[in-house]
């Protein structure tokens, strides 16, 4: 999504129009979906649960959206993805503030989760405010060759990268508090499909009112059957519609957290492909920043693991003897049942007798 987004960004399409296409994409792919097969056990929608919803359009389409791909036009695939792996350190501050997670720092699995998101935090300010000499990788010479004739898309003239990393902060900010404001929306409506129709369409919406005011040429509207109408469809159906869906599932079960912490492994495949396809630059700091990302992510989601462990290992016993306890019950009430049974066919018998 982010080479191809990459290629449309910089072929002149305005962000603000790819932000309303992609989820008016999504909405057209998810809601037909959520009102056949959730018709029957969909929730009323109250007051606060439109105003959380609101809220998610808000974090999600139109602020997260548009900052990061601000922060793409001015940086590269690469490091916009690489930037975007603080995800997780973000989502578990937010959820320890929020009491989501519990933080015991004498167990090691706490001491796991402190140490990944510190070390996380300080991969992605290296990447910031280092670049270093250019790393050429196997291909690098053979594809930079043959594409010198095309625009330069890593030029210094479209890239300031203090202004790129400012702006994905705050889009990796406003995803970390969509992410912890859709675990408690989820919780009071649990439909996920209709959820996810629900917040593409007002993200639709937002984004319409924005783009109305921040583009003021209708011919920003216009679209073809290009890079543009392929970025925009594949980014509303796939990185919209179908990842809120699977985000909500996954997070009903783990929580914010665990559905985060597998972000790392897109900064690889987009290094890879944005080098290859778009000869992007790499660069020895994105390189350093990216390996203490991807260390202090992995530190974070083992310990999640051994909190997963530790907490099934508590319930089983919890479950066995609360089975004990009924069955101890149940055998009581059948011993009282057989007490009272014998007088009644005494009494039964002696009856004719009399």
């Amino acid at each position: 999504m982010n080479i191809i987004t990459k290629v449309s960004l910089n072929g002149g399409m305005s962000h603000y129009v790819l932000v309303v296409y992609r989820h008016a994409f999504a909405t057209a792919v998810i809601a037909p979906f959520a009102i056949v097969l959730e018709r029957k056990v969909r929730p009323k929608i109250t007051f606060p649960i439109l105003l959380q919803i609101f809220v998610l359009g808000l974090l999600g389409p139109v602020i997260d959206q548009n900052f990061y791909y601000m922060g793409l036009k001015f940086t590269s695939p690469t490091f916009s993805c690489a930037m975007s792996n603080m995800l997780p350190a973000m989502t578990f501050v937010m959820a320890v503030l929020c009491r989501m997670e519990k933080v015991d720092i004498k167990k090691v699995r706490c001491q796991a989760k402190v140490i990944g998101t510190v070390v996380t935090v300080g991969g992605a300010m290296l990447m910031t405010l280092y670049k270093g000499h250019v790393i050429n990788l196997i291909w690098s010479e053979h594809v930079h060759t043959h594409t010198s004739s095309l625009p330069d898309t890593t030029g210094s003239d479209d890239k300031d990268w203090l202004k790129g990393s400012i702006l994905l902060i705050l889009a990796t900010l406003a995803w970390a508090s969509f992410f912890i404001l859709q675990a408690v929306t989820l919780k009071r409506y649990s439909a996920q499909l209709s959820l996810t129709s629900l917040v593409c369409f007002m993200g639709t919406l937002q984004s319409i009112v924005v783009t109305i005011v921040m583009e003021h040429k209708a011919s920003a509207w216009a679209i073809g059957w290009d890079m543009n109408l392929l970025a925009a469809a594949y980014a509303g159906i796939v990185s919209s519609s179908i990842a809120y869906y699977v985000q909500g599932l996954v997070m009903q079960k783990r929580g914010p957290v665990f559905v985060t912490a597998f972000s790392p492994l897109m900064m690889i495949v987009v290094a890879i492909m944005g080098s290859f396809i778009l000869a992007e630059k790499i660069y020895l700091g994105g390189v350093l920043g990216g390996v203490l990302i991807v260390a202090g992510l992995y530190l974070v989601l083992w310990g999640k693991y051994k909190e997963y462990k530790e907490e099934e290992a508590e319930t089983i016993p919890e479950s066995i003897e609360g089975n004990d306890q009924d069955n101890q019950t149940t055998d009581i009430e059948m011993q009282r049942n057989q007490g009272l049974a014998v007088p009644i066919s005494l009494s039964s018998m002696e009856a004719p007798r009399a």
